[in-house]
């Protein structure tokens, strides 16, 4: 049996691209941590919230690479002679992806009680109607 594909379907021209953003998201490797919440906050814009409770502003990083929201943190062992008789809270680094469709621009970044809020707004899409000309042969 072979794989069905967006390209097998004769309706949908143009959508290969559909596929591979599909594909990519499919394999951004993201685990369970940060847990995050995504909320819309508008008919035209959104809201993800990661809880980073122990990050400070300067062990997060935010970019926007090939469109893709990349979100990491990484937090410095601060071992200055402490001891830990028990150790839950792990130092560890994260990285969480977001892919964005077109029209889809990341605003502000804002960091409160452990909460980094990532604001993000998409275009209205205009609505476009193109009549073409059929030309004798």
């Amino acid at each position: 049996m072979s794989k069905l594909t967006l390209g097998s379907y004769p309706h949908l021209l143009g959508f290969e691209q559909l596929e591979r953003l599909l594909e990519r998201s499919s394999k951004a490797g993201n685990e369970g941590y940060p847990p995050f919440n995504i909320e819309q906050t508008s008919d035209f814009s959104y809201r993800i919230t990661l809880a980073v409770a122990g990050f400070a502003e300067s062990d997060l990083s935010i970019t926007v690479e090939d469109r893709q929201l990349v979100i990491r943190g990484r937090q410095t062992e601060d071992m200055d002679g402490r001891v830990f008789l028990h150790r839950g809270i792990a130092a560890r680094q994260f990285q969480r992806m977001f892919v964005l469709a077109d029209g889809v621009e990341v605003g502000e970044a804002i960091m409160e009680n452990g909460l980094l809020h990532v604001d993000l707004t998409r275009a209205m899409p205009e609505t476009v109607v193109q009549t073409i000309n059929i030309r004798k042969g």
